[in-house]
């Protein structure tokens, strides 16, 4: 999001301070602060000096290096306080439908599990099942397999267990013969490793998807954003244009929500998941 309008130049210059803070994640010397906030340490420590006085940074009595302080934390806690998740991806939701000229959905992990909340329809006036309400296919959909990869995999493979229940009289979008496991378990670590999901054959014949997560502060999945249209003119191979434009979608809504792109968060998971669910499958 741009911002107009001019602004305070000292208060831009001491927020590279508060960044090189932010990402280190740990205590740091006056030396090394000012290097890679890009300034000499006398002009960081005038920063720094101010910022103790309004708590927002910390210095170690002992050590002499300098962390965020409490009021850096009350911060944090005050703005995710005020997020509202689901409006802020509703109000964005209509910029990705003009970007990448297709329909695009938001779904959310509900009961039953992954459920479309919310459709924009792009300018492809596409004619598909899907609505607010449509409950996806875990297995059997590109949504459903962005929730498989990243969700806990106790209450994945609860639901998978489910749709194997319902079997092909589930009015679920997706399901259809029950998935191999082999395929489930390629499917799940491409996805970790890509950052997005597709789908081949498609649930819906003459219909394509790409869907993308958007994670929280925590790493934990909150929703995934679908980007969905004709196969004859959307592509869903990874040269596809498409794929740029709806990872920058999700990353700058997980962003907003605190994620910091860090993929130590669910990294390790990876072939565990992967295996476990097949398994079960």
């Amino acid at each position: 999001m741009s911002t107009e309008g001019r602004g305070v130049q000292s208060i831009e210059v001491g927020g590279r301070i508060l960044q090189v803070l932010v990402d280190a994640e740990q205590p740091m010397m006056l030396r090394d602060l000012a290097k890679q906030a890009g300034m000499l340490p006398a002009q960081a420590h005038a920063y720094l000096v101010s910022y103790r006085k309004q708590s927002l940074v910390d210095q170690d009595e002992a050590t002499g290096r300098y962390r965020l302080g409490p009021f850096a934390l009350q911060l944090g806690i005050a703005r995710m306080r005020c997020l509202d998740p689901l409006r802020m991806a509703s109000e964005l939701l209509p910029d990705l439908a003009d970007l990448a000229g297709f329909t695009v959905a938001l779904s959310i992990w509900g009961t039953h599990g992954p459920t479309v909340i919310q459709i924009h329809e792009g300018v492809d006036q596409l004619y598909t099942k899907t609505r607010a309400g449509t409950v996806y296919s875990i297995a059997g959909t590109a949504t459903g397999r962005v929730f498989a990869a990243f969700m806990p995999e106790r209450i994945v493979r609860m639901a998978l267990e489910n749709e194997g229940l319902e079997g092909t009289r589930s009015k679920r979008i997706g399901i259809s013969d029950p998935v191999q496991a082999k395929a489930l378990r390629a499917a799940i670590v491409a996805i970790r490793r890509q950052g997005y999901a597709t789908i081949d054959p498609q649930p819906v014949p003459g219909v394509s998807a790409l869907s993308a997560p958007v994670f929280d502060h925590m790493g934990h999945i909150q929703m995934a954003i679908t980007v969905i249209g004709p196969t004859r003119t959307m592509d869903t191979t990874p040269a596809s244009p498409v794929i740029p434009k709806l990872l920058a979608f999700a990353n700058q809504l997980s962003a907003q929500l605190g994620y910091d792109g860090d993929e130590s968060v669910w990294a390790g998971r990876e072939n565990t998941q992967a295996v476990g669910l097949a398994a079960k499958t």
